[in-house]
């Protein structure tokens, strides 16, 4: 396989094996192993596969750019990126949907970045494969980038069914509250935007400058802020 094919079958091994492990291949591997024995070939698998796709894009030849990025691009990838910032942060705190014990109730109003939607942490790394692919338009980067949205995006509409499944009058009740695609809620009025606790905003803010101000260190390039700083 040539560098581009490496890098495809690395980003389909490492998107694949998380959804095998997490839906039809969980519960007979826990059976067999137990949860801890799960948990330990689910690290196994995730970090080979990421290791194997982290080495295959490092490896692949930077073809042209199907498009050129100028300022038109960077202004408006840079305030999406503070969002994405501020919904990871704020999907840290409060998110019903986080691995762990059931919750005993959802919370009674959405607010926050569960106004925008109730799968903030989600959507923060699929907004991050976007911007990513805006302003890199490279093959290699593209497929990556892409493998995050689907893990996303995919991975988000299966976590609404298995809380349906397991909590279904909670789970019911929190999609009647918040929507799947971000400001939905607030479009058809059944959320109010607003309510972000401070850590949510400043986190977010803090976040997105630590990660765009290290792309120059470790990439060489300034994005975000950094990028009209460092011109």
């Amino acid at each position: 396989m040539d560098g581009l094919e490496q890098v495809a079958a690395a980003a389909v091994a490492f998107v694949g094996t998380h959804f095998l492990l997490s839906h039809p291949l969980r519960s007979p591997i826990v059976k067999a192993v137990g949860a801890n024995g799960f948990m330990g070939i689910y690290a196994l698998v995730a970090f080979a596969t990421l290791g194997w796709l982290a080495h295959a894009y490092r490896a692949a030849p930077a073809t042209a750019p199907l498009w050129a990025v100028g300022e038109g691009i960077w202004g408006p990838v840079t305030l999406v990126m503070l969002l994405a910032s501020v919904l990871l942060m704020g999907s840290l705190l409060g998110n019903p949907a986080l691995p762990g014990p059931p919750v005993a109730a959802a919370p009674a109003t959405a607010r926050g970045v569960f106004s925008i939607t109730r799968h903030p942490m989600l959507w923060a790394f699929a907004l991050w494969g976007l911007c990513h692919i805006a302003v890199y338009p490279i093959a290699a980067n593209i497929i990556v980038a892409v493998a995050i949205i689907v893990l996303s995006l995919v991975g988000a509409a299966l976590q609404d069914r298995k809380k349906e499944a397991l909590q279904p009058e909670l789970w019911r009740d929190w999609e009647r509250k918040t929507s799947y695609w971000p400001f939905l809620a607030i479009a058809r009025g059944r959320a109010r935007f607003g309510g972000f606790r401070p850590h949510d905003l400043a986190g977010g803010v803090v976040i997105w400058l630590a990660a765009t101000w290290a792309h120059l260190p470790i990439a060489g390039v300034a994005v975000g802020l950094w990028h009209w700083v460092y011109r």
